[in-house]
């Protein structure tokens, strides 16, 4: 989710996908939480109401996969296991899937999942009239397009391909052989939907009503948001505490500081302050693996001076790219805690390839940047400094400022500048909108255990126009051609060398700069068991005890 992290589950997802948001630590403690094994978590500010199809960032994507269940669910080492299915069988040439659900399933209200709860909830996330911002996910389901055109559907029609059987089977046509769908349906934007939700959307988003190991007791907006055990759920996650409270901040250092005196039990990021320190720190326990995210620079295709597809675009694109000296960045800002960037996935990632055509791009080299540079100057002035935006509340200042100085001191003049956005809200605000002027912090912290998950939703020309997390506008139709090809490859290897052939052309056109490929970091005091962050860089919630 999130590259949205924009996260994400920035997530997406995540980015992914990464950032933060709390009132004080002055925000209640746990006092409470150690006498009844709540565990409190670290969370920013949701951007959106709580609903599965329109949450691509982690602050509103952590409370939705816990209050959410779908027909699997990946494990902490991103293996993907039933969960409300019984079985999903594909047929020979993996264009039609049919799932059968197990019975007994409900939601947090004692209402039951069925059949029709996932198709009419599938279908209301892809057309395009609900404005969802998963939308993108169901673009390989028959009927998709017929979805797409604002002045044709009201919002109530559903996708061509989904039939339901009886209430606990459907089956699932393609528009085209996709193979990554068995991985794809494990988003909480498949989850299923209660009537309630169409009833009334508003209070849903509020206090959604979900068939997950939790449920949201209350969202206390820019304070907390309560989850408790959902008496209901019979899946493979069950919590092994009485529930989570994720308390919401607004600097990740007042986190920190309040897990260091016991008054939060877990976060999943680490403050500038404590990059260097915090695995020595005795007040904390801490945890650092390689973790599957990708932080990035992106530049929106519609930016002046440096549009995708023209030579001065091209050039400038590449030239801060070069002018960027991840490695040191990574050394002396982050304290080691990540690896420079080899692709737009991670090393990670099913099929990483360090060495694809064109990486030099993403590799230092002053000399070349500021030859680079000059050459785009010839084809136009640009007489504006290069402006990187990011959200103040997501820990980032200490990176943004190291990548202005590098670029500045690879070209040779004070071209770039940072341009710090209170919180994470106002800093998405004018990506969604298409009216950032600018290049802006991006990430992404991945939803399936697949490079297409990276690759679709961030650069696919149907990801763009609020479809998906496109959110740079970029289209390139050889690339597209590469992502449709790979759906229908007969193996996981053959799809995964397209993916590499799609990469490459994203190293030549640069929509996106990648930077680093973060650690798995994070923090716990020391009364929390348990604690291990998973796959996609996240807490594995329902495991945590006291």
């Amino acid at each position: 989710m999130k590259k949205k992290s924009l996260a994400l589950l920035a997530i997406s997802c995540s980015m992914a996908m990464l950032l933060g948001a709390c009132g004080s630590s002055s925000s209640g403690g746990n006092s409470s939480a150690a006498n009844d094994h709540t565990i409190t978590a670290y969370l920013t500010e949701p951007n959106n109401p709580l609903v599965p199809g329109d949450t691509n960032e982690t602050g509103g994507g952590k409370p939705i996969q816990l209050a959410f269940s779908g027909l699997i669910y990946f494990d902490a080492k991103g293996n993907s296991k039933n969960e409300v299915a019984q079985s999903i069988t594909p047929n020979a040439d993996a264009t039609q899937y049919t799932v059968k659900l197990k019975p007994g399933w409900k939601f947090s209200d004692g209402t039951p999942v069925t059949a029709k709860t996932f198709t009419k909830a599938w279908s209301y996330v892809a057309n395009v009239k609900n404005a969802q911002k998963c939308s993108s996910f169901f673009s390989t389901i028959k009927g998709y397009d017929d979805l797409q055109n604002k002045d044709k559907v009201k919002g109530d029609e559903q996708l061509s391909g989904l039939k339901v059987i009886d209430d606990q089977t459907f089956s699932v046509d393609m528009a085209k052989p996709d193979s990554t769908f068995l991985l794809r349906i494990g988003l909480p934007s498949f989850s299923p939907l209660p009537d309630a939700f169409y009833k009334d959307k508003k209070a849903f988003g509020e206090k959604p009503i979900g068939d997950g190991p939790y449920k949201v007791d209350k969202w206390d907006h820019n304070h907390s948001i309560k989850m408790v055990k959902n008496p209901y759920y019979k899946g493979g996650q069950t919590p092994q505490n009485n529930g989570i409270t994720f308390k919401i901040y607004t600097t990740p250092d007042s986190a920190f500081a309040d897990v260091q005196s016991g008054n939060l039990d877990v976060m999943d990021t680490i403050p500038d302050s404590a990059q260097k320190t915090f695995q020595k720190d005795s007040s904390v326990k801490p945890f650092n693996k390689p973790g599957s995210t990708i932080q990035m620079i992106d530049i929106p295709s519609y930016v002046e001076h440096f549009k995708t597809g023209t030579q001065e675009g091209t050039l400038r694109r590449r030239a801060i790219s070069m002018a960027i000296d991840r490695k040191a960045i990574v050394d002396k800002v982050l304290g080691g805690l990540g690896k420079p960037a080899r692709d737009f996935t991670s090393p990670l990632t099913p099929g990483f390839n360090a060495n694809l055509k064109g990486v030099e791009n993403i590799e230092y080299n002053p000399k070349k940047a500021k030859e680079l540079w000059n050459q785009a100057e010839a084809i136009s002035h640009d007489p504006n400094p290069f402006t990187i935006s990011y959200n103040s509340d997501g820990g980032t200042k200490a990176v943004f400022d190291a990548i202005v100085n590098s670029v500045n001191n690879a070209i040779g003049s004070k071209i770039a500048q940072t341009t710090p956005i209170p919180t994470n809200q106002e800093f998405l605000k004018p990506i969604y909108d298409h009216t950032m002027t600018g290049a802006y912090r991006a990430g992404w912290a991945p939803d399936y255990p697949s490079a297409e998950n990276y690759l679709f939703q961030n650069f696919a020309s149907a990801a763009a126009d609020g479809n998906g997390s496109n959110n740079e506008q970029y289209k390139n139709p050889k690339f597209d051609q590469f992502i449709d090809q790979a759906y229908t490859a007969k193996s996981v290897d053959a799809a995964n060398k397209l993916y590499s052939q799609a990469q490459e052309i994203l190293l030549e056109d640069l929509p996106g700069i990648p930077l680093y490929n973060k650690a798995n970091v994070g923090v716990c005091s020391s009364k929390i068991k348990g604690y291990q962050m998973d796959w996609k860089s996240q807490p594995v919630y329902n495991e945590l005890k006291k």
